[in-house]
This record gives C-alpha cells, structure tokens and sequence, in this order.
C-alpha cells in the first residue's frame, strides 16, 4: 500500500477541518488484502500464457520420447523406428472461461466459487484456443467413454477427468511419464490390467484406457466415502496424498483441505478445473463457445489378426490409409501388429469387417509381414566424426549426411543422429511373453509410511481396517511400536470378475 504523506499546516480553526479530512482518507482505505487468485496450473501454459514460477511443469507432449543410448549396441524394440514412421511424428502442440451461472444438470456434484470462477474466467480468455481444441477433440471420444462409463456403473460426467487431463489428446505425455487420455503412468496402468510394452501402450486406447479410469476412480470413490471431489483429487495426487491430507488436517472436506499448506497447488486447483471444464463443455455456446469444429465420433470394427500383420497391408484390404489405421490404433507403437499375439484385436474403419476377412484369407502367412530397415537415435559426443559414427553403424558418411540433413563437413559433437540400427530384432522372443513377464497377478497393496506418534490401533481406525488384519498383513505384533520412516499395507485389493476389489477384512 502507497503511504501518503499530508503537510498539516495548523492555523487557528483550521485544525479540526484538517483532522476530519484526514480521518476520511484512513476510513477510506482498505481493511486488508485479499489473497491473489493462484495461477493456472503449468500444464495449461501456452505460448500466449507467462510461464509460472517453481511450478512442476506437467509438459504435454504428442508421440513417445524415445530414450538415447550412448552405445549402439542392445536397442530393444521401443527405441527402433523406420524411417516412414519417423516422417509420420508430426506434433500437435497441447496447450491448455462470465455470464450469470445457472449450473447445469450433472451426475456428479457441481459447485461454484471463487476458485472455479478463475478457471471459467481463464477458459474463456487466455485458454480460450486450446479450450476450443478440447471440446473440437471430445465429440471424437465423449461417446464412446459416457458408453463404458455407463456399463461401469459410474458418472458419465467423469469424462471431464480425461478432458482436464490430457485435453483428449491420445499421445499425450506428462514429464512423469503419464501417458493417453486419462495420463497414467506405468505402474498403475498395468495394475489396470493395460499392456505397456515395447509394441503395445495401452494407455493411449481410448477404449481399455477408459475401462481402466473407471475402475480406479470407482476404487477412489469407495476409498473417500463416495466423495467425489477427494476420489479426483486422490486420481491426480494419489490417494495416499489424500488420506495423509485428511488425517493431517482431520477434516474430509476437499474445500478445506485446499486451504493448508500440505497439497501441492496442482492438486487443489485440479477440482475446481474439472468443474469449471464441465460447466462450460455441457453448454458450451454460453460461455462462448459457439464457432468450435466438432469432429465425428469415433467408430469402428474390430477384427482378430492371427499373425504379425503390416499396418500397409490391412489400410489396402480395406480401402483406406496406413495413417486412418494408425489413428484408429493408437495403441500400436510401430508399423504392424504385435510379434507373438495371436488373435490381436485391430480396429478397422466402421464397415469394413466383412471386406477385410474375405481378403485377408487369401493373404498368404509369410506375406503378412514385411521385414524393414529400423532406425535408432545415437548422441555424437565431444570427439565423433561423421566418418566416425557411419563407420560404427556400418553405413557411409554420405548416407548418414543425407540422412540428418548435413554436410559432410558438419561437425556432430553433442547433435543427435538419426543412424541405422546395427542390428535386426529377434522378434521370436518379442511380443505378448515379455509384455505379460513381471505383471502383478491377482492383487496388490497400498502402503503407507509410519509417523512419529503412529500406532496400530490410531492406524487401523484412520484406514478403517482392524487392527488384528493390519498386523497380520505386516507380520506384526499387535501391542508393538511402530518405528517411524517404516513402510506398512495398510490396504489389500485383488481381481474379482475382472476388477480390482478391496480384500475380505477378515483374518
């Protein structure tokens, strides 16, 4: 606040003048300041947002971030690509709105306040172009994902968690590695039941992803009470976060827990997005989204595929592109279906089932299938030459020259080179044997790390299990001191009818 500074001259009656005068301006400032609205989140930053400060940024990024190797030897098949696919990674940057508000109809619970009034602001003015790309992008996948939401018995409304999440963009990709639609990262992929290997992510299906989301949400749902609130708050910083946040602050209510100091601010601004994302996508026009480019919905035929099959041959047999089939795939991590995975289930254009079964048939086995030159990335270090490294990967200088756009006089040091990969694939021991070796089976369990003043019983009551199961989990005493920094379960789940269910409580 400006101080300002008065010269009273006192003159005879001129004084009480003065001191009224000066008693109005005090009475006209403020009382106190109020705390400035938090910024967006760094994952809704574009080029038209200031970048925000020690922020965690969560850098959406369109296709697979392959790792490069210093040593050529060893690519295994994620890092090996041709030369067509290389061509075919085109970016499609991943940017992340007042009238009177009415909030609409909903199945999971709206609210409005100041921290969802920002984001409403936001959406409708500096968000306002990658909002518009969201919303162009959901009529593709809201279909589709309200459907499996449905037959899972959850919200249909919860499709605005994949919304604020990745914007409906399939490839995107956090720097915490959370990959597809709804940005899981491996492990709880995979607890999911999706396949994560060096041929098939999983994550990116829209469809398995979807079935997937609405299993860990519905888990998170049960865990928090049926609030739906803390289980989207639990999907973005983990539910352990959460609970540590409940019991730290011994209140359930997201609002106030929102208010320490112990979430990170992505966490407590992602309830009020997903709110706000959801006033404005169920009556978009409103809030002046008028002019968006709806795509189509997606649809599609699903066909089995007993052997590995090229992307080529099946968008021929069925009257479309290698790029529609990938689209429709994206899943698939190269140029043809999975090496030791009888039966995969590809999707095809709608219509187009009946025309490729007839054609395929008559496709011989070993034409299926066609070998290519693969492709990995090397990083030129300080002394490589381009004779140097062509001679390593056993091609020329002046095929590797082409190959980067250089001369051959470039000099390399700290570049990364697009080489030929030194070796083929032995794809006999690639595929589904290796995808599935290392997957948990049958159930798995949430841990929790012991704190000064823990006790058996304070924990069994705040994770609402008993205090007999806890120690039995744990291979514990029950009148034992908890050692602080100590890793316990503190919750079991296994598969029943092909979900992850919490464990019968009972020794």
């Amino acid at each position: 606040m400006t101080a300002r500074h008065y010269r009273v001259v006192v003159i005879g009656k001129r004084v009480k003048h003065i001191v009224i005068a000066i008693a109005l301006v005090a009475c006209s400032l403020p009382a106190g300041a109020t705390e400035p609205v938090q910024p967006l989140l760094a994952e809704l930053t574009s080029p038209t947002v200031p970048a925000l400060p020690a922020l965690e940024q969560v850098a959406l990024v369109p296709r697979d971030e392959l790792t490069d190797e210093d040593e050529p030897q060893q690519q295994d098949a994620s890092e090996l690509f041709t030369l067509e696919e290389l061509k075919d990674k085109g970016s499609d940057a991943v940017e992340l709105a007042l009238p009177d508000v009415d909030l609409p109809q909903a199945d999971i619970p709206l609210a409005l306040n100041s921290k969802v009034e920002y984001f409403l602001s936001y959406f409708q003015t500096r968000g306002k172009q990658s909002f518009s790309r969201w919303l162009s992008r959901s009529s593709r996948y809201i279909p589709m994902m309200k459907e499996i939401l449905k037959r899972e018995g959850m919200p249909e409304d919860l499709v605005y968690v994949a919304m604020i999440e990745s914007g409906f963009h399939l490839q995107a990709r956090s720097v915490a590695n959370a990959v597809g639609p709804w940005q899981f990262i491996s492990g709880t992929g995979r607890r999911y039941s999706l396949r994560i290997d060096q041929w098939i992510d999983e994550r990116k299906d829209p469809l398995k992803a979807t079935v997937a989301a609405a299993l860990y949400l519905k888990e998170l749902y049960g865990m928090f009470n049926g609030d739906w609130y803390l289980a989207a708050a639990g999907y973005n910083a983990g539910e352990n976060k959460i609970l540590r946040a409940i019991s730290m602050y011994n209140t359930s209510d997201f609002w106030e827990l929102s208010r320490g100091s112990y979430l990170k601010r992505e966490t407590k601004e992602y309830v009020p997005k997903l709110l706000a994302a959801a006033i404005i996508a169920k009556d978009p026009a409103r809030y002046g989204f008028s002019d968006v480019a709806y795509l189509s919905p997606i649809e599609f035929d699903i066909v089995k595929i007993p052997s590995r099959t090229d992307l080529e041959l099946v968008a021929k047999l069925t009257g479309t592109t290698y790029e529609t089939i990938k689209e429709l795939n994206p899943d698939l991590r190269h140029w043809s279906t999975p090496p030791n995975y009888p039966d995969y289930e590809l999707k095809v254009p709608k219509g187009t089932k009946l025309q490729f079964d007839a054609a395929y048939g008559k496709v011989p086995e070993d034409q299926r299938y066609t070998e290519k030159v693969l492709y990995t990335h090397y990083h030129a270090r300080k002394r490589d030459s381009l004779k140097g490294v062509a001679r390593r990967y056993s091609t020329t200088p002046d095929a590797l020259a082409e190959l980067n756009g250089l001369s051959k006089k470039s000099r390399i040091a700290g570049k990364t080179l697009v080489v030929p990969a030194r070796q083929t694939v032995d794809f006999s021991h690639e595929g589904r044997s290796a995808a599935t070796a290392g997957t948990a089976k049958g159930g798995y369990a949430k841990y929790y790390t012991v704190k000064k003043g823990d006790t058996l019983t304070s924990l069994a009551k705040r994770f609402n299990v008993s205090s007999k199961l806890l120690s039995l989990w744990n291979n514990l005493k029950v009148r034992v001191a908890l050692k602080p920094g100590r890793r316990i379960i503190i919750a079991k789940f296994i598969e029943k009818n092909g979900e992850m269910v919490p464990e019968a409580r009972k020794s």
